[in-house]
């Protein structure tokens, strides 16, 4: 394997996927885009890069796409927190499942998949992580067994389709690299919590959800791609699982605050849990039981990330990647910013 691999994508078109195809192509590398025929390619066309038409739901598109080709980073999922877990598990499970069959069809030994740090729990812990955590996917809401959270079936599903995938290396002989970024923010990210709330803050709306206590670690995009150019070059055998997040994990009160700043809106004033939580609850029942196509404005996933504690070591993106961020914080979300007003003026 040399850095002339031939390397196609997954999801290249969306949001962190745009970023990956951004510096590998700003470094001379050549990729091909992996994208069904439907897809917006506005944050990609500026790139020179070959399209390849399929779904990671139909495994032979797979397979006739990745003819040629010796490395693969998939990136695609269906990454929300509305729809029906069939539709979850189609993509991230049987999708990625997919993939690696596509991989192994086409004699490619080499893989990149996106994971998330929420296969190890998003609950309130006051416990920093790392990869030696047990998987913890499933937040347990109130009356979650009858009444289940959506949000968990990103998780759950993502965490299903992170351990298929190293058993499935682990018998086909695949030298898998699992990224598993934090929060993510930065520029082509329209449905990021960061972005609805610079939106709300616009309106005027004077009140949010949020605490000054919880820390939540959040990455931004640019640097999360620097992390997949390092596994590319890096090229390391065997299975690896690696969380990718900001140095230093900050409060969220001071990471909205940042963004207030930079978008020149005056920041909302926090409410506490007790006076949210009820309305989150209460509107994801509702549009559950209407079942309502687009996703409320709370639910109980939705208030309980503004309270949690979350916190994840990325020490061994440092030892084994070489990663550390690039951007401060601040450098992060004024680029986001300008990007936003850009977009909307």
């Amino acid at each position: 394997m040399t850095m002339k691999s031939k390397i196609i994508i997954t999801g290249a078109n969306g949001f962190i996927g745009s970023h990956i195809v951004k510096l590998f192509s700003e470094n001379s590398l050549g990729v091909s885009c992996f994208v069904r025929k439907e897809s917006n390619l506005a944050y990609i066309k500026e790139f020179d890069v070959e399209l390849k038409y399929g779904d990671i739901r139909d495994q032979q598109s797979l397979i006739d796409a990745f003819k040629g080709y010796d490395f693969v980073i998939h990136n695609a999922a269906y990454a929300k927190d509305w729809g029906g877990y069939k539709t979850f598990y189609q993509s991230n499970v049987e999708g990625t499942i997919n993939v690696l069959n596509a991989c192994v069809v086409n004699g490619i030994e080499d893989v990149i998949i996106t994971g998330t740090n929420s296969v190890y729990g998003e609950e309130h812990s006051l416990q920093v992580k790392n990869e030696e955590s047990p998987y913890n996917s499933h937040y347990r809401y109130f009356l979650d067994r009858i009444f289940p959270c959506k949000l968990n079936y990103y998780r759950d599903t993502k965490c299903i389709s992170t351990q298929k995938a190293v058993d499935f290396a682990k018998s086909n002989g695949i030298n898998l690299m699992v990224l598993e970024p934090v929060w993510v923010y930065g520029e082509n990210g329209n449905d990021t919590v960061f972005i609805e709330y610079i939106k709300s803050a616009e309106q005027g709306i004077p009140v949010s959800p949020g605490s000054r206590k919880n820390k939540f670690h959040v990455v931004y995009a640019a640097d999360v791609a620097q992390a997949y150019y390092l596994a590319f070059t890096k090229q390391l055998k065997g299975i690896h699982r690696i969380l990718i997040g900001g140095h230093e994990c900050e409060y969220m009160d001071n990471i909205f605050s940042l963004f207030c700043e930079h978008a020149q809106v005056k920041k909302p004033k926090l409410l506490p849990k007790w006076m949210v939580y009820p309305s989150g609850f209460f509107l994801e029942l509702l549009y559950t039981i209407f079942n309502v196509k687009n996703p409320p404005l709370l639910t109980r996933g939705r208030v309980n990330m503004f309270y949690d504690n979350i916190e994840y070591s990325t020490r061994n993106a440092e030892q084994v990647l070489g990663f550390k961020s690039k951007y401060s914080l601040s450098e992060g979300i004024k680029n986001t910013v300008n990007w936003y007003k850009q977009r909307v003026e």
